[in-house]
C-alpha cells in the first residue's frame, strides 16, 4: 500500500491463482500464513468455515462489501495491519468495516 509500504499485500493474480476456486485460495493462504481479504461475500465465508470445521488451518478472512467506500476500507486495513499481532486473526472471519 502506498500509504504504508510495510503492509504486505499480495493479489491472487500475483501468485498465479486468478482462476483458482475459493478452497484453493484458502489452502494457499494457510500454507503461506496469509490472511485473505475478499469482496466475495457469497461463497468465501462458507469455505473458510468448512476449513475450520475440518480442522484445517485458516489464518483469517476479511470480507469487504463492494458497498464499503474504498477510503474507509483502506483506513480499516491500515489500522488492522498496524495493530495486529502475528496469528491474531487465525480461525476468524471478519467483515469490514469493523464495528
Amino acid at each position: 500500500m502506498r500509504r504504508n509500504p510495510d503492509v504486505d499485500i499480495m493479489r491472487v493474480q500475483d501468485v498465479g491463482l486468478i482462476e483458482a476456486d475459493d478452497p484453493t485460495v484458502l489452502a494457499w493462504a494457510a500454507q503461506n500464513r496469509r490472511v485473505v481479504l475478499t469482496h466475495d461475500v457469497a461463497t468465501m465465508t462458507n469455505f473458510a468455515y468448512e476449513r475450520m470445521q475440518a480442522g484445517l488451518e485458516m489464518p483469517g478472512l476479511f470480507e469487504v462489501s463492494r458497498r464499503v467506500p474504498v477510503g474507509l476500507a483502506i483506513e480499516e486495513l491500515l489500522l488492522i495491519a498496524e495493530c495486529s499481532l502475528e496469528g491474531e486473526w487465525e480461525g476468524q472471519v471478519r467483515f469490514l468495516p469493523l464495528r
